[in-house]
């Protein structure tokens, strides 16, 4: 794990950076203490990247869960009881792992997947404009369409223009020249520089440009920087962590909660976990079901100190693998910077602006969704094409969770739509007597979703025709399919249809019923 400790240690501090607004902004949108957010996401850095699988992965409080935490801290009468339920959602994901559920993931379409990387990189271009030119009014990690400033994605970027800030979009577009262009400097510069990256000096500039224009037309107001919860002792420190009201593991409606936290957590994981694979440039395979029982003890634990609900989260990880993470310590060490900076230097890390976070993540949201992905996209066909952008838009519209629904309810609309068309191959020959010979060769698998296809086929069939049945290489032929050939056999009489069917057994003539022959044990045991 040690091995790769320079590209670690640098991706770590880009993913802290990125972190650390994500944190505190999430809590705020969710409705629970800010600190809340804080806890979360050094439990999930230290604890769920310790036990994890994942070797690039990054865990914390999800934007996805924050409607769910925000409705279920009012309905359950406090934070305190909110916890409670935390805790049992991670005892229910620590059985979901026992029980091998991780294999959900595996299935949903690659389309969709794309889909959403590439929606997430367009939400955090979209959300990161306000910030850039330093409006603020939506906390961050707000990622749904409808925020909870009572603002769209939309109508908030047409509020900036009236609401825009020099000193937060001078020192942001600072930042955006050091973040691409610094890579190619540095390698002009002594070894010791390379361990310098980007994004680390972009804050480093940020930190600087507010000190030295306090008082001038050029500050940025303290609205606009990051806002983490001080405290001047360790006795306040550890003051905000807080214990769950136990009195609420005996509820009904508790439970109720932490079920719904645990299945959203887990999918939002496990979709992730296959997104982060995918952008893996080593190509890990993490393994989901490990995943799911680390993801249940960080929430077990971030539950009991008073932390929001732990994912694994595609914002961060993608950070993460494209500042150069290797394994999992980058995770961790992030985790680590998380403790160590709140508890050391909070005062210092609210002199950063998030307006030069914000051009760390435009960064990130355009590697998520280079254009060039859409061309690739097309030009692989209606089939992928369609469920891809169906999830793009359905995250930018929607939020991420229901984007990815809609676009995995549009990826078996179309799978449904092919095997509807792919159920049998037909091939006419016309004699010279007058008599039509047509073969319809069935598909290895035919469903009930076949069946209007064949039968279809089957009533075009005109008078006098000779058919060949070719089932040679049917694995699976379903019930209402074998109905609806017994009783073509009848209208085939009527229509002088003569009907051969075709098995590894040689020619059936005439079979007045194939029941007995798809149910016979030589067919099935093919």
């Amino acid at each position: 794990m040690f091995k790769n400790i320079k590209n670690d240690f640098s991706a770590s501090i880009v993913v802290f950076f990125v972190a650390l607004p994500l944190c505190l902004g999430i809590a705020l949108a969710s409705g629970a203490p800010l600190f809340s957010g804080l806890i979360s996401g050094i439990i999930g850095g230290i604890v769920v990247g310790a036990l994890s699988g994942s070797k690039i992965g990054v865990s914390g409080p999800a934007a996805g869960l924050a409607a769910i935490v925000f409705a279920s801290i009012t309905a359950l009468g406090g934070y305190q009881n909110f916890m409670a339920a935390v805790v049992i959602a991670g005892a229910l994901q620590i059985i979901l792992g026992l029980v091998r559920a991780g294999i959900i993931g595996l299935y949903f379409p690659s389309a969709v997947i794309k889909g959403m990387l590439t929606g997430i990189g367009l939400i955090i271009i979209l959300k990161q404009i306000p910030h850039f030119f330093g409006y603020d009014a939506a906390p961050e990690g707000d990622f749904a369409f409808f925020q909870v400033d009572g603002e769209n994605t939309f109508s908030e970027i047409l509020k900036t223009t009236n609401a825009l800030s020099l000193g937060a979009t001078l020192i942001a577009m600072i930042s955006l020249v050091v973040l691409l262009f610094w890579d190619k400097i540095k390698a002009k510069l002594p070894g010791f520089v390379q361990w310098i990256q980007a994004p680390f000096l972009a804050v480093v500039f940020g930190v600087f440009y507010v000190g030295f224009t306090q008082g001038t037309p050029l500050n940025i107001d303290a609205t606009n920087m990051v806002n983490v919860p001080v405290s001047n002792s360790l006795e306040s420190f550890f003051g905000q962590f807080m214990l769950p009201n136990f009195d609420a593991f005996l509820r009904v409606d508790v439970w109720v909660t932490a079920f719904t936290i645990a299945l959203v957590a887990s999918l939002e994981t496990l979709l992730c976990v296959e997104a982060t694979d995918r952008l893996d440039p080593d190509k890990n395979v993490t393994p989901t079901n490990r995943e799911l029982w680390a993801q249940g003890v960080g929430n077990m634990i971030s539950g009991f100190i008073g932390g929001l609900p732990v994912t694994q989260v595609i914002v961060r990880s993608s950070a993460n693998i494209q500042s150069g993470g290797k394994t999992k310590l980058s995770a961790i060490i992030h985790g680590f910077f998380l403790l160590i900076s709140v508890l050391l230097i909070p005062q210092l890390l609210n002199q950063i602006p998030l307006s030069v976070l914000a051009s760390i993540l435009l960064v990130v949201g355009y590697k998520l969704a280079r254009p060039a992905l859409f061309k690739t996209m097309y030009h692989l066909g209606w089939k992928q094409f369609v469920p891809f952008i169906t999830t793009v838009m359905g995250i930018l519209f929607t939020d991420l969770l229901t984007g990815i629904g809609i676009g995995l309810a549009v990826g078996i609309v179309v799978i449904l739509v092919k095997s509807y068309q792919n159920s049998h191959f037909l091939h006419i020959e016309d004699n010279s007597n007058g008599v039509s010979k047509i073969r319809m060769a069935l598909a290895e698998e035919v469903t009930f979703i076949n069946k209007g296809a064949i039968l279809k086929e089957l009533n075009n069939l005109n008078e006098n025709t000779q058919l060949e049945l070719d089932v040679r290489k049917t694995r699976y032929l379903d019930h209402d399919i074998i109905e609806i050939l017994n009783d073509f056999v009848i209208k085939a009489r009527l229509k002088n249809i003569e009907i051969k069917l075709i098995s590894e057994k040689g020619f059936v003539v005439n079979a007045d019923n194939y029941t007995e022959f798809f149910y016979s044990k030589s067919y099935q045991n093919k």
